[in-house]
């Protein structure tokens, strides 16, 4: 069983190896701005939403591309807290059946509703990347997606939440390099442990 210390350092190691999961917050930057420019275009709410889905899946390729460029780890063998993070990124896919159902039913809100699930995701990340802006923005990007689908009112104004959404990640990017940069002084020094 881990002890509290070797529990942290472990936590510790994830935060500066995958750099706080930085490539992903940059490849989902890129992808909302993708789907902002999507939500820019003539078309349907439903040709738009059915677009969004597909750009959303370029995240995960984006983001191993975007590891070699700043030199973060995905995988870790020796740690045992590793597999959760790509555990707490699918717990996400479980929210499909209400996008599905927004989607089908209410094309108005789809937009809104996928943002508010990918804000919402980021919460467990705090804990596991030992960095707290995940927090901050797992309450920030759902309410402003919330606040943003009630007060808009014509379809053509959506393209404000994806817009949103890409500000919201660029500012989290820049927060978890903040957090990072923290979190690597700690690495760095080693750890005493108490005498047994």
């Amino acid at each position: 069983m881990l002890r509290q210390q070797e529990f942290a350092a472990l936590k510790l190691e994830l935060s500066v190896k995958a750099k706080n999961g930085l490539d992903f917050i940059m490849a989902a930057s890129v992808v909302w701005a993708a789907i902002a420019v999507v939500w820019l275009l003539p078309g349907t709410l439903a040709q738009k939403g059915f677009i969004t889905f597909f750009l959303g899946s370029a995240t995960l390729p984006l983001a191993w591309l975007l590891s070699k460029a700043l030199g973060t780890t995905w995988t870790l063998p020796h740690n045992p807290l590793q597999p959760l993070g790509l555990w707490l990124n699918f717990a996400q896919l479980f929210y499909f059946p209400f996008l599905i159902f927004i989607y089908s039913k209410y094309p108005q809100h789809f937009i809104m509703t996928y943002g508010i699930i990918t804000g919402a995701h980021f919460f467990p990340y705090a804990w596991f990347y030992n960095a707290r802006p995940f927090a901050v923005m797992a309450g920030i990007i759902p309410v402003g997606c919330l606040v943003l689908g009630l007060r808009l009112t014509e379809p053509s104004q959506l393209y404000l939440i994806p817009v949103f959404i890409t500000g919201a990640l660029l500012v989290l990017g820049g927060l978890l390099v903040v957090s990072y940069r923290q979190n690597k002084k700690a690495y760095l020094v080693p750890a005493v442990l108490p005498a047994q």
